[in-house]
């Protein structure tokens, strides 16, 4: 591949400046992960002790309690307020829920994020960065409109604030209470309640649109098979074929579209409480609403880094709404071949911007 060797100004040469900015890159994912295990380690210790949290959450119930909780001998101190409701407010369904979050979906869930984010650290320290093979043309493709593009990037937003306030609410007693102190931790977590609870829906919403408006790019093809076993082409070191979205591409779509939209049903279950499910419905609820969560942000690490620091060119797609032809045939070569005669100049695309435009030729189809 050819690289640029031209000297900066003080003598330094930019493919030096490029070793330089990577090697910072890496610098900063490795303190950055230094930083994560001191609150991994002890996020997973409290996890591992659901009585720690219990002394803390509910102190005053005693074994005489549980004993008159489990005859069925409770009286209406401990009944549920609702209208002709039998539910007890301290009962055993409730214990069990809250051992299975706290021993193994909290625990094993901070395993899976984290564990997925030291996997591609450790990935793009030994492989590193896709470059392009062959220099880049100057002739665009547009693959993204616009409109797409501000659906894409507000319905990655949402995820992101909804992962970060659904992880504080699992986690964040055990980290920001004992290093803050419970006055800031009250305003925190009422202020992450908020955000999740009234963007969680909105995020529900959108993200079905998304999924609508993706369906004809993402239906499966014999070559997208061919392209997961083979790695994308890391297996073999192979070219695989790929159409608009590859193999990879493909199985985050759907897996946003299975377990994407179940973690939003529980979040209505959970969100809603006034459409008279019982308390054991919430618990379930509640149970697949984490398990799905946690599962979907730990895979979407991987479609974060593979779309942005992973892969040259693949950025300017979501931003831009153009890639470059070179990088359309490396990585969609299917897509490319049905679009190749749609080119454009990036001087045609400066001019239709400055002119006052979305930068897209009315005429250019994307897929």
């Amino acid at each position: 591949m050819n690289q640029l060797t031209a000297q900066a100004p003080g003598g330094v040469s930019r493919s030096d400046n490029g070793l330089v900015a990577l090697g910072m890159w890496r610098f900063m994912l490795v303190a950055l992960a230094l930083l994560l295990s001191l609150g991994f380690t002890q996020v997973a210790v409290a996890q591992a002790d659901p009585d720690r949290e219990m002394s803390t959450a509910a102190p005053g119930i005693t074994a005489d309690q549980w004993r008159q909780v489990r005859s069925g001998e409770t009286g209406p101190n401990y009944r549920d307020s609702r209208f002709d409701s039998n539910y007890s407010l301290i009962n055993a369904s409730g214990e069990t829920w809250r051992q299975i979050r706290n021993r193994w979906v909290s625990p094993f869930g901070l395993i899976a994020v984290f564990g997925m984010a030291a996997l591609i650290a450790l990935f793009y320290f030994i492989v590193g960065r896709k470059e392009l093979e062959a220099p880049r043309t100057g002739r665009l493709l547009l693959r993204w409109t616009l409109m797409k593009r501000a659906l894409h990037w507000t319905v990655a937003t949402l995820f992101i604030v909804l992962a970060l306030t659904g992880m504080t609410l699992l986690f964040g007693k055990f980290v920001i209470r004992p290093l803050f102190g419970d006055g800031v931790w009250a305003w925190m977590i009422a202020a992450t309640k908020v955000l999740h609870n009234y963007l969680g829906p909105i995020f529900g919403i959108l993200l079905v649109i998304l999924l609508v408006s993706l369906i004809k790019e993402n239906i499966p093809k014999k070559h997208d098979w061919e392209w997961l076993k083979k790695g994308g082409g890391m297996v073999g070191k192979q070219h695989v074929d790929a159409g608009f979205a590859n193999g990879g591409e493909k199985a985050w779509y759907w897996i946003l579209a299975s377990v994407g939209l179940l973690v939003i049903a529980s979040g209505f279950v959970l969100d809603f409480p006034n459409f008279n499910q019982g308390r054991d419905t919430m618990q379930w609820a509640n149970i697949i609403h984490a398990v799905g969560a946690l599962g979907l942000t730990a895979v979407s690490l991987g479609h974060i880094y593979i779309g942005t620091l992973g892969t040259e060119g693949a950025l300017e797609g979501m931003t831009t709404g153009y890639v470059d032809e070179t990088w359309a045939k490396e990585h969609h070569n299917l897509w490319y071949e049905e679009v190749k005669d749609q080119t454009v100049s990036e001087e045609e695309v400066a001019a239709l911007k400055s002119s006052g435009g979305s930068g897209e030729p009315s005429a250019t189809r994307t897929s």
